[in-house]
């Protein structure tokens, strides 16, 4: 399905976590393309709030704009575009409900979530606020608006797999084992999103994001940590020694699949089956994919592109796992191929080394 520039004019897209590392390159390309944008952020301190309120100056908001921000009910870029930034939390119904009758979006993106296994472990309820109470408040505004809402695309996570072991993972399997609680609420919002999908015909396509990196990423990554502390001549904390592999996937390569999927409405399967369920298909206008890289990475090769591009040595904590984490993951995105033509096109050598870049000017790092 093509969307020409007159239309997109007209079309309102809004994205959930848009001061997070996924929703501001998403914002950005939505707008590159003619879109008006609304973004919610309730911009918490999980990490470095300036990464943050930066990601949103480099969307066009001003520096006086974003000093007042917690005094605003909405503020109003001034870069290219047509972009509106709301600072609530999704678990506020009363602001949520507000800001759909307000702004009518066409298409709904949430990217918003509480992230980290690890820290799931720490403060398990700010999972259960942002993660299960903020999404039933998308889920139930685009109900009431299930008029003008074409599509609600959501973030769910490569964690759903927990003790998988099975590779490449599939989104044809079982995935009822989840190892975390982070694990645990994306599994309930894919459950959640599928019974108002059936409920009320509402379009509804989940993706499973394999651990994505690139510029402006989050420091509570592993190749965001490994940067700093390399630089610091502080030692990397490797997990299970080092014997880990991730499906490491760029940004733009995501962004560009979730945007040709937030095109593609979805609709009830042919290949529906009650007798012999596939948890891929629905009966419902529901569709659930991975999207990843397909190409999984030892973690030490990743540490070895890190020393490359920074020109220093790792000094290495070796550790065993840790709980909640997994050895291995690894995308199936046949699904994803067929259905909107997903093919990644940057290697882990292009994607750190655009990194690096990008960390070694934002930060003023002097090597």
């Amino acid at each position: 399905m093509s969307v020409d520039k007159e239309n997109r004019e007209r079309q309102t897209v809004l994205v959930t976590g848009i001061a997070g590392f996924i929703g501001f390159h998403y914002a950005k390309k939505l707008l590159s393309l003619g879109y008006r944008v609304i973004g919610i952020d309730n911009l918490n301190p999980y990490y470095d709030v300036n990464l943050k309120l930066g990601r949103l100056k480099d969307l066009g908001f001003s520096a006086s704009q974003l000093e007042r921000i917690a005094h605003e009910e909405y503020i109003v870029s001034r870069g290219v575009g047509e972009l509106i930034f709301y600072p609530k939390d999704l678990k506020d119904r009363d602001a949520v409900e507000k800001l759909f009758r307000d702004q009518q979006p066409d298409y709904v993106v949430n990217l918003a979530a509480q992230a980290g296994v690890r820290y799931s472990l720490e403060k398990p309820y700010a999972y259960l606020d942002s993660n299960i109470t903020g999404f039933m408040n998308i889920l139930e505004s685009c109900r009431f608006l299930s008029d003008r809402v074409k599509h609600l695309v959501y973030a769910s996570s490569s964690s759903v797999y927990g003790s998988n072991e099975r590779m490449p993972f599939s989104v044809h399997d079982n995935v009822d084992h989840p190892i975390s609680l982070y694990a645990a609420t994306k599994k309930s919002n894919e459950l959640m999103a599928h019974a108002y999908s059936h409920l009320y015909r509402l379009p509804v396509t989940g993706l499973r994001f394999f651990t994505v990196y690139g510029p402006w990423g989050r420091p509570d990554m592993a190749y965001f940590l490994f940067t700093r502390k390399i630089l610091e001549n502080t030692p990397i904390e490797v997990f299970n020694h080092g014997d880990m592999k991730r499906d490491f996937t760029y940004i733009d390569d995501v962004v560009e699949g979730v945007y040709k999927v937030m095109l593609k409405i979805p609709e009830s399967s042919d290949s529906w089956d009650a007798g012999n369920p596939d948890p891929a298909l629905s009966s419902a206008p529901y569709r659930i994919f991975n999207i990843g890289n397909n190409q999984p990475e030892d973690l030490l090769k990743l540490i070895r592109l890190l020393e490359e591009n920074l020109g220093k040595k790792a000094e290495k904590k070796l550790l065993p796992m840790q709980p909640g984490d997994v050895k291995e993951t690894y995308a199936d995105i046949e699904g994803l191929r067929e259905y909107i033509g997903f093919q990644p096109t940057t290697s882990i050598e292009e994607g750190i080394a655009a990194f690096i870049k990008w960390y070694v000017m934002y930060y003023d790092v002097n090597r």
